[in-house]
């Protein structure tokens, strides 16, 4: 009869066992492969967003080998102090990593403040490195719960839905006093039937991802991709926390401590959302006055321009015309040109005999014109009795 079991799915495994091989007596667990293949894939998708959006991907490099570090002991350490009871009689178990015990939301706490840190010292954009990074974190979550699976870990209580899962009670990780009285038998041998956790969680963090990356390339500002992170996985996981059948408890409480982290979670990220987000539309609205403060001046130049092109080209199209000129026009220039020209020669007749009448009368007489018009010649002085016998 197989370990695990999908009665409706049809699926069956014969066998499966928590250990992929083994050197000498050292062995190595499916569960750190399969972390170790989540970590490396969600490196690589952090570090080709990095090189997409014009960030150095190396420090996304560095910077997991910290966040590495201080994430481990950021999950322990959230595992050890909700369940102390278990440890305060023996510390060096604390330290026993290979007997399990990591909270993924220690770990990302940890890791935050390694993030405030990092980018702190390196002169780094806080926000631009979340919506960078989280990316990568979600899928490599996606990815870890599968080691759940491998350990038969980390389910939830009883159902009879369609992805109802029944575990060997011989290799289940651990059962409670209600799955016990939901056993189903068969061919000899007992199940425990379970909601499948790590699917459900694996699933929807899957989803979130791909949100992510589409709101990656379309962010309006930075921090968008966190915000959307921190929500989606806060109110996933405040769901699926309900379900599992392993819950860390507040002290001396009925209630599970990752349901309020979670809750806080997506509570942080909504508020984080509507601050960044009504910070960046005010940004953009101070942007648009400051234009419309300087528009009426741009377009009175424009205006202007425009006005001066338009006198520019009416004053080319008159000279165009101009040059353009029809024969009736042609024929009325050459007469007033004739004119014009007679009038000047006239008057340079008469300014010429002026000239000549003023040299003949030495008593300065100036000639006049008699009704017709002609010249007569100055009038002579009439002679008397006395003159003629003088």
């Amino acid at each position: 009869m197989p370990d695990i079991w999908f009665p409706y799915l049809g699926i069956e495994i014969q066998h499966l066992s928590k250990t992929a091989f083994t050197i000498g007596d050292f062995s190595v667990a499916w569960y750190g492969i399969i972390i170790a293949v989540g970590v490396v894939l969600g490196l690589l998708l952090a570090r080709h967003l990095a090189k997409k959006s014009g960030q150095k991907p190396d420090d996304y490099t560095d910077f997991l080998i910290f966040a590495l570090i201080f994430g481990l002991i950021g999950a322990r350490f959230y595992y050890v102090i909700f369940e102390w009871d278990n440890y305060k009689g023996d510390i060096a178990s604390i330290f026993n990593l290979r007997n399990g015990g990591l909270a993924i939301y220690g770990g990302v706490i940890a890791a935050l403040i390694t993030a405030a840190i990092f980018c702190k010292v390196r002169k780094l954009n806080m926000l631009d490195m979340m919506d960078t990074a989280m990316p990568g974190l979600i899928l490599g979550q996606a990815i870890g719960r599968w080691g759940n699976f491998f350990n038969q870990e980390a389910f939830g209580g009883y159902t009879d839905g369609p992805f109802a899962m029944r575990l060997n009670i011989e290799t289940a990780a651990y059962t409670t006093p209600e799955l016990l009285k939901h056993t189903v038998t068969k061919g000899g041998v007992r199940y425990i039937q379970v909601h499948p956790c790590f699917l459900y969680e694996s699933f929807f963090c899957l989803v979130i991802l791909v949100i992510m990356l589409i709101v990656f390339d379309h962010r309006k500002f930075k921090g968008q991709v966190a915000c959307i992170y921190m929500m989606g996985y806060g109110i996933i996981r405040m769901f699926i926390e309900m379900l599992r059948t392993d819950q860390l408890k507040v002290w001396n409480t009925n209630f599970p401590v990752s349901v309020f982290t979670s809750a806080a979670f997506a509570l942080a990220g909504l508020i984080m959302m509507i601050v960044l987000g009504t910070r960046a539309h005010v940004k953009k609205q101070r942007a648009a006055i400051t234009v419309n403060e300087y528009a009426p001046h741009l377009e009175g130049e424009e205006e202007s321009f425009s006005d001066d092109e338009s006198v520019a080209a009416v004053s080319t199209d008159k000279d165009k015309a101009g040059e353009e000129e029809t024969p009736d026009e042609e024929a009325e220039n050459v007469d007033s040109k004739d004119s014009t020209d007679t009038t000047a020669s006239d008057a340079a007749a008469d300014k010429e005999q002026a000239d000549e009448d003023e040299k003949a009368d030495p008593n300065g007489n100036q000639p006049q014109k008699d009704e017709d018009g002609d010249k007569n010649q100055p009038k002579k002085k009439e002679l008397t009795d006395e003159d003629l016998w003088s």
